[in-house]
């Protein structure tokens, strides 16, 4: 079977499908990418005060942690339809609803992180004058970037994954390919999609896994601790 017929043939592997639809996955790509980076900086806009409100004490811990959850365990398809008032069939309905997956993720990673700074730092910083902004940027959120980044991570690539989901509305990125191809089983285009969108899953993990070794560099010594915990 030459490469030229495996269209025909409906192969698996098909390099002509490759060649041919190119610009299709591009775009595809593109769309995936761009609706999971707004999706997740979203998600950590919003997850972030939050964190900060559930830190102030179980009464505000128990409705934010509560509503987070149960935001996560809405099917994808519920969501989108409770949305779609809102937001009609447009790539903020898919935003939004991925957003809101997120956050039951970002928050308790941002809360975990910013609950296991010791204490013994923040007196130090506080004796030597740090006011509450200070003392959260300069102190405690560079000892939870471990456990913040961490989450981050987690959140993109499940990110990456329910951005499929989107192809319900035609914003799923590489999903709006998936779901073309199944009605004619086309198995090239699914086989091709599906595996772009594990890559994609897995270079965003590698990048922010980089980005939080270069931002946490104390963290590849054994032994060593944070600068911010040091100067106390």
């Amino acid at each position: 079977m030459t490469e030229q017929n495996c269209l025909v043939a409906n192969d698996w592997i098909c390099g002509e499908y490759l060649r041919s639809r190119s610009h299709e996955l591009a775009d595809a790509v593109v769309q995936h990418i761009w609706i999971t980076v707004v999706s997740v900086v979203i998600g950590l806009l919003v997850a972030f005060p939050l964190a900060l409100l559930a830190r102030r004490g179980r009464h505000f811990a128990g409705p934010v942690l509560g509503l987070t959850t149960v935001l996560y365990t809405v099917p994808s398809l519920a969501m989108f339809s409770l949305l779609l008032p809102l937001f009609g069939l447009s790539a903020a309905l898919v935003v939004t609803g991925l957003v809101l997956y997120s956050l039951t993720i970002l928050v308790r990673n941002i809360l975990a992180g910013l609950e296991a700074v010791p204490q013994e730092a923040r007196e130090a910083a506080k004796g030597m004058g740090y006011g509450p902004a200070r003392l959260l940027w300069e102190v405690e959120l560079p000892l939870a970037l471990p456990a913040l980044m961490a989450g981050l991570r987690i959140a993109t690539v499940s990110t990456v994954a329910l951005t499929t989901v989107g192809s319900l509305v035609g914003k799923g990125g590489l999903g709006n390919l998936i779901e073309d191809a199944l009605p004619s089983f086309f198995k090239a285009q699914v086989l091709t999609a599906s595996v772009l969108c594990v890559l994609l899953a897995v270079a965003a993990d590698l990048v922010l896994l980089g980005v939080q070794r270069l931002l946490t560099p104390w963290t590849r010594i054994p032994g060593h601790a944070a600068p911010a915990a040091e100067a106390g």
